[in-house]
């Protein structure tokens, strides 16, 4: 605040002088406490992957019908950087991705922008009050266990049921804090992973019920609807157990599946965890089976058992992984059709 005075009168300029910077202080002080504060976080992977009973060269190099970790030999993942911006009111978050990783998570980019391939997420949000927020612009999907990030999974390679999406949304969400248990969402957005802009006019819509950790969440799309819960819970101190299961319906095509996760943590740096999933295609979807087959409905159990390995900031996460379809889905080293896929990986991710 500044104060201009004119007169000659010493001894109120004195205390013009003394009021001034009484209040200046004050004011430091207030916009100390209120400043935005700006970070830079985000995480570096990379890895090794080779199957056990199927082709690691060639065009026929086999891998799970799941997103992520699946190129042969030593491969890149992502480096992820995310910026952001926390006010008391307003924010935003600048959340780039480069690699191998990060193309597949924005696959329909760019859509427009030249660069909008590295736009994982960019979003603003005001906090309307101590219960409401407002957030819009490009955001993660809220439906699901698993999320883009390899750090904030357990697992390395990701499940059937986050690898059929959606990935993304792009729109505008209102949270609820309803009281100290309950939680809600509403949001209007583009159609899935239509990221940069809406070519159609057409709009989904989604809503999420949370209780104590604990997620229902619908997606509506041009006619199509999916309904997951998420959740999961502390068994003991060091024994936790997440659930995954969602159903969704195009017009009778689509998939259903479900998913556990038992984590064990043996010590401060170190944990072992478990996904065991069914999941199912119904009508023509056909992702699962790799050999173009033919089979409209489709079938696979997969198991992942996984270790976690802190050092400092790195983790290392060794992992065996069994996918086992309903119909000869995989080829095996002789290139004759299998039911069963069996694969290794060891990653290295590096969080900051």
């Amino acid at each position: 605040m500044i104060f201009k005075t004119f007169t000659n009168n010493a001894k109120f300029l004195m205390l013009s002088a003394a009021l001034t910077a009484t209040t200046l202080t004050f004011a430091q002080e207030a916009e100390e406490e209120t400043t935005p504060k700006f970070s830079i976080s985000g995480t570096v992977d990379a890895y090794f992957r080779g199957n056990l009973n199927a082709p690691n060269v060639g065009e026929n190099t086999m891998a799970p019908g799941s997103s992520f970790a699946n190129l042969p030999g030593f491969a890149l993942g992502m480096a992820n950087v995310v910026a952001a911006y926390e006010g008391e009111k307003v924010g935003f978050v600048a959340d780039l991705v480069f690699g191998p990783r990060g193309t597949d998570a924005i696959f329909n980019s760019p859509m427009y922008s030249a660069t909008g391939n590295i736009v994982n997420q960019l979003y603003m949000y005001w906090n309307v009050s101590d219960k409401v927020t407002l957030t819009m612009g490009n955001f993660n999907t809220f439906l699901g266990y698993e999320v883009i990030s390899p750090v904030a999974n357990f697992n390395y390679s990701t499940s059937y049921l986050f690898s059929y999406g959606p990935f993304s949304h792009t729109g505008i969400k209102a949270d609820f804090a309803l009281s100290e248990d309950f939680s809600a969402m509403l949001g209007i957005f583009n159609p899935t992973d239509l990221t940069e802009y809406n070519p159609t006019g057409i709009y989904a819509f989604g809503a999420q019920l949370g209780y104590k950790g604990q997620f229902l969440n619908l997606l509506t799309d041009s006619g199509a609807y999916e309904l997951d819960y998420t959740g999961g819970f502390s068994i003991t101190e060091n024994f936790y157990l997440g659930l995954n299961g969602a159903i969704y319906d195009n017009d009778g095509v689509g998939f259903s599946g479900v998913a556990l996760y038992p984590q064990l943590t043996t010590s401060d740096t170190f944990a072992i965890g478990l996904r065991g999933e069914y999941f199912v295609e119904s009508g023509a979807y056909g992702a699962i089976d790799q050999t173009d087959s033919g089979v409209a409905d489709s079938s696979v159990f997969a198991l992942t058992l996984t270790g976690s390995a802190s050092i400092g900031n790195l983790i290392l996460k060794p992992e065996i992984r069994i996918d086992n379809g309903s119909d000869e889905s995989f080829l095996d080293t002789k290139f004759a059709p299998q039911k069963s896929l069996s694969s290794f990986v060891l990653a290295a991710v590096y969080a900051f």
